[in-house]
């Protein structure tokens, strides 16, 4: 034990002298703290982008995804929720984040959504925010896997070419105008403006 005292009393009288080394040092140990914690930070940002992480909370929200065609489709491509709802930029990354964190608050704290039955009753609520986020940022989430350029007409039913190819392109919609409900059961609709 006395080693140890003495070597770190020896090590802070380096840190304590203004030398070179005490300089190197502390930008070495600035550099290998700030990597450390932009490696935890980083970890911990992909944890809660998992599936696993989201069914925590969300399982039978989670459950839902498996029954549409972005969890099993002919080309094998998969979305889970972290495609969806969180944006794939980093600044964007980190507001969302921030502003999970109040859903965090209401599962844990205060537990308005932490049943199936609260959530029930939240759900037309909840599905109208992230609507009208995702319409705010013009489908953003969406355009990370869906490019209008590159679709094809041809594939599509006369109905879609006819949205993608004026509202769509016109910027007059977004994508979540007309596919709502595409990974998730909707709530009740009659009062959602705009839905047939």
């Amino acid at each position: 034990m006395k080693l140890i005292i003495n070597a770190l009393k020896g090590f802070w009288s380096i840190l304590r002298r203004p030398s070179k080394a005490a300089v190197g040092i502390v930008l070495f140990m600035g550099f290998a703290g700030g990597l450390m914690f932009w490696g935890a930070f980083n970890t911990g940002m992909e944890a809660t982008n998992t599936e696993e992480f989201c069914s925590g909370c969300h399982a039978p929200i989670v459950a839902e995804i498996r029954e549409t065609i972005h969890y099993a489709n002919r080309s094998g491509v998969r979305a889970i929720c972290s495609d969806c709802h969180v944006p794939h930029a980093w600044t964007d990354k980190i507001i969302r984040k921030v502003q999970a964190s109040k859903e965090l608050f209401a599962y844990f704290v205060t537990q308005t959504i932490n049943s199936p039955e609260k959530f029930k009753e939240r759900r037309a609520h909840l599905a109208e925010r992230e609507w009208a986020r995702m319409k705010k940022n013009d489908s953003l989430e969406c355009r990370n896997c869906h490019n209008f350029e590159f679709m094809d007409f041809s594939e599509q039913s006369p109905r879609s070419v006819r949205q993608h190819s004026t509202a769509l392109a016109s910027g007059e919609k977004t994508c979540v105008d007309c596919h709502k409900g595409i990974a998730h059961r909707l709530p009740d609709m009659h009062k959602v403006e705009g839905w047939n």
